[in-house]
């Protein structure tokens, strides 16, 4: 009887974990256009995922085709209507994935000198940046992605 008992406490408590969870999922397109397949911002609980941002402005026109600076600069403002959306910061943010096509060492000193407009640099995100070979549209340079934690 005691096993049995047991059984559907952990069951009861598992199906309301599980409901709980989901119930705290939101999904959240803060842009105009909304992506296929995809969506920019999901929150659960005190997470909030954003989807690899790119050098796209509202009206989904690529922004700065053959001008790296530019294309950074973007990036971290779509970064930032995401994180807003959600109802947090860049301070918030906890991990950031940063993907450059072609990547070269210059690169990163202009990354930087952007992102350091944007976050405290003093407590940074853990961060990973990587070459790739090629992004979703050719004329794209840069993508960032980034885990955030609502205080």
């Amino acid at each position: 009887m005691m096993k049995t008992v047991r059984a559907l406490l952990t069951l009861s408590l598992v199906i309301f974990l599980t409901m709980a969870t989901h119930a705290q999922t939101q999904f959240v397109n803060p842009f105009e256009i909304k992506p296929p397949g995809y969506t920019h911002v999901v929150i659960t609980g005190n997470t909030v995922y954003i989807s690899g941002q790119v050098p796209v402005d509202a009206q989904g026109n690529t922004v700065g085709k053959g001008d790296f600076r530019a294309q950074v600069v973007q990036v971290y403002e779509n970064l930032k209507k995401c994180l807003e959306s959600a109802g947090v910061g860049f301070s918030d943010v906890v991990k950031m994935n940063t993907y450059v096509v072609n990547y070269k060492p210059e690169d990163v000193a202009v990354i930087r000198e952007v992102r350091s407009q944007y976050l405290n640099m003093n407590q940074p995100p853990a961060s990973t940046l990587a070459g790739v070979q090629a992004l979703v549209n050719p004329d794209y340079r840069i993508e960032i992605e980034a885990i955030a934690v609502k205080k």
